[in-house]
């Protein structure tokens, strides 16, 4: 299995080094040359067998000669090993044919430890083998830079640099990053948002003597290993249902969600892919009107989901083109210059065949978050809740089983679940640490010559 960019001007890799280099040199999103694809027998055991051995099997199509499949099988097992829930990803069933899949069981409590702390230990095995260091630059809107750090934090020859925006994140989401004990881990609050930070990573990625020099990666979603891991969860839970599913995805970057659009791919029956979105709508707007115009990202209730481009989109537009690197290069420049695309009707239609999508505000998001509570008893965050919303507006349910992706535990949104519900959720012993240890930061001003330099002077032997 090699690897390609979207934009196709870079080498093909193998996953090994697809995986350190996350980002490709010529600034697009590596994909797999051909997707995989399983038998309909082989679709059907997923649901028989545990969630590690149901991963070990898709991710081996992915890894290749990269990895010897007992060293796939012990980076899998460790990984999952501190998982609170044994099945890792649980269908619950909260109405007829509405399901909710728990993917908030690893450490950080949000879906990133599914695929980041397999990933963690993958990049350390690769350093060990090669004797080299690297250095792993996020951006997160929440959730992301948490979990990276705890896949990554403590680990030797890696030093990882986290942007968030400052104030708009959640103050667990926030302690959760910045109260880490690891002397590897630099926290850096960027005066702006997400898609400030998310802009300076890609522009460092593109300075290609710096990204050299100390050995760039990336544990965003832009590294496809990321979207390889998250997309056994679709695998399980449609095993495990029997039946075509639709599945509701609360979208931010998109990662997520083009995790589905990879499973159908590889082979499986999905009714359709729901982006949920808050008010930070562009990818509903996108899907809906066929213009893909990024404005302002302004803080919500589900603050994962506070962005306004969405990097994965481009893998989505780059298949939907049937894989036209040339067209997409283009469109991508012309983003980058004028901030707005308008989708060609054969795309918008490639699309459509696989995407469907809504928005919920605030009002909405706490209503389903009530509305979950008094009829279940549940406690659900808010970014589970607007896909809640898009269950409800779409009811899909009507022709089949719906499943939404519940991304996050609610304690890392207590303020919103009291405000909903009148109830605090219980915290969960592995968050009293984040929220009683010493927080380490710093603030930078959203330029990205800052930061490089801010790299530099803590990357050892620059």
């Amino acid at each position: 299995m090699r690897y390609l960019s979207t934009r196709g001007q870079a080498l093909r890799q193998p996953f090994a080094e697809m995986l350190l280099a996350g980002l490709a040199p010529d600034g697009g999103l590596y994909l797999p040359e051909v997707w995989p694809r399983f038998m309909q027998t082989e679709l059907s055991a997923f649901g028989l067998v545990p969630y590690a051995d149901a991963a070990r099997a898709i991710m081996g199509h992915f890894v290749g000669a990269s990895f010897t499949d007992d060293e796939l099988t012990a980076d899998i097992a460790a990984a999952y090993a501190a998982f609170d829930n044994p099945q890792i990803a649980p269908l619950v069933e909260i109405a007829p044919n509405l399901y909710l899949l728990e993917l908030f069981h690893g450490p950080t409590l949000a879906f990133k430890d599914i695929a980041l702390q397999l990933l963690g230990r993958l990049f350390a095995r690769l350093l060990k083998k090669r004797g080299g260091r690297a250095t792993v630059l996020a951006a997160t809107s929440g959730d992301t830079g948490s979990a990276a750090i705890a896949a990554l934090g403590g680990l030797e020859n890696i030093e990882v640099f986290v942007l968030h925006p400052q104030g708009r994140v959640s103050d667990v989401q926030r302690r959760q990053m910045t109260a880490a004990p690891f002397a590897n881990v630099h926290n850096v609050a960027i005066e702006g948002s997400f898609d400030d930070a998310q802009a300076i990573v890609k522009a460092l990625f593109a300075e290609t003597r710096f990204a050299h020099s100390v050995n760039l990666t990336a544990v965003n979603s832009i590294n496809f290993a990321r979207i390889a891991a998250q997309c056994v969860y679709y695998f399980t839970a449609a095993a495990q249902l029997g039946a075509p599913a639709a599945f509701i995805v609360p979208t931010g970057n998109f990662g997520d969600v083009f995790a589905g659009e990879a499973a159908m791919r590889m082979g499986l029956a999905v009714r359709k892919l729901v982006v949920a979105t808050n008010s930070n709508d562009i990818m509903a707007r996108a899907l809906n009107d066929g213009v893909y115009a990024a404005g302002s990202a302004h803080p919500t209730l589900s603050p994962s989901m506070d962005i306004q481009v969405a990097s994965n989109f481009e893998r989505a537009l780059y298949e939907a083109s049937d894989r036209d690197a040339r067209w997409l290069r283009d469109v991508m420049a012309a983003f980058a210059h004028d901030r707005r695309i308008a989708l060609p009707e054969d795309i918008l239609i490639a699309l459509r065949s696989r995407y469907a999508a809504t928005r919920a505000d605030d009002h909405e998001t706490l209503d389903a978050i009530g509305r979950v509570h008094a009829e279940t008893g549940r406690l659900i965050d808010p970014h589970t809740a607007v896909g809640v919303v898009a269950a409800n507006n779409l009811q899909l349910h009507k022709d089949g089983p719906v499943v939404v992706l519940s991304t996050a535990h609610p304690a890392k949104f207590p303020a919103a679940v009291e405000k909903a519900t009148g109830q605090i959720p219980p915290v969960p012993p592995r968050l009293k640490q984040a929220l009683e240890g010493d927080e380490k930061l710093d603030v930078l001003a959203a330029e990205k010559d800052l930061v490089r330099a801010y790299i530099e002077a803590r990357v050892p032997g620059l």
